[in-house]
């Protein structure tokens, strides 16, 4: 059975407010874990946070971006330095909040371009800042799960077989892909196909409508999305994400300017309905059903 998770940005960025209520909330309607987002190392905060959904008896992943203060693209071989040591901080951040799951786009410096293609040699940087991270995360109980984003966020890992190639490339049993159904609807010629792709390395799904609201409600073709999982034996974590009017920074960042839900909570029960709805109708690519 795949544990159901809602990712806490549709609330906040900082994870600094009292999120008693919310955390009840989730749980109340069925939620199996909440994907926290580590934007700060701060070990007591997590621990913190952790006891208090290990209390509530929900689980827990995280997720993070990397600044261009923290991109292992980056020419500065310092930077690159400072990028390691600080996802590893962030890897301390999950294992202490209670997550073995961290996923994002933790490859490069997030919205930074040089206008130009990704070189060979801002692969290599990358792939050997983030073997040097899986081998650590290792030891802390905890899979990374590469993100690629679409051309306007990122420009080193767009597509599938970019993340493919990158994580055949880092070589590491915790360094594996993470698929989000939003990024997929705008750089693949074919979600279903893209997620097929990925299978043989996927450890966590995030369901994202087109226009970053309510599951379910925009144009992707989730049909396929679900068939294919159910056709590749997909077991792992399935969170949805989505965006709104607030937090404000993070509205900006990811250039949301209009209401499109009621509430987020409104957002979470009717996703979390959507995709319970097409866990059971899903039938394998394939089929005569």
């Amino acid at each position: 059975m795949n544990k159901l998770g809602m990712n806490m940005f549709v609330w906040t960025m900082s994870m600094d407010e009292d999120l008693s209520d919310t955390f009840n909330f989730l749980k109340e309607n069925g939620f199996d874990f909440v994907e926290l987002p580590v934007n700060d190392v701060s070990l007591d905060k997590w621990h913190r946070i952790g006891q208090q959904l290990s209390e509530l008896g929900i689980g827990v992943q995280t997720c993070t971006i990397c600044g261009p203060e923290h991109s292992l693209i980056s020419p500065d071989e310092a930077v690159r330095q400072a990028s390691v040591a600080y996802l590893k901080q962030v890897v301390d951040c999950s294992r202490a909040a209670g997550s073995s799951i961290l996923m994002g786009p933790v490859y490069a410096g997030f919205k930074e371009f040089t206008g130009k293609p990704a070189t060979a040699e801002e692969w290599n940087w990358s792939v050997t800042g983030m073997r040097e991270v899986a081998e650590y995360a290792q030891t802390q109980g905890v899979t990374l799960a590469i993100e690629y984003l679409n051309r306007f966020e990122v420009y080193l890992l767009t597509c599938a077989d970019e993340v493919i190639r990158y994580v055949e490339d880092v070589n590491h049993p915790n360094c594996r892909v993470a698929f989000d159904t939003f990024h997929a609807n705008m750089e693949e010629k074919n979600i279903g196909a893209a997620l097929r792709k990925c299978a043989p390395y996927l450890v966590h799904v995030q369901i994202s409508e087109n226009d970053r609201s309510t599951p379910g409600q925009g144009h992707i073709n989730f049909e396929e999305v679900f068939a294919v999982l159910q056709d590749v034996g997909y077991e792992g974590p399935i969170a949805i994400e989505a965006f709104g009017p607030n937090p404000p920074e993070l509205a900006s960042a990811t250039h949301i300017f209009r209401p499109m839900f009621e509430s987020p909570e409104q957002l979470a029960v009717d996703g979390l309905a959507f995709i319970k709805s097409k866990l059971a109708q899903a039938v394998p690519v394939g089929s005569d059903e």
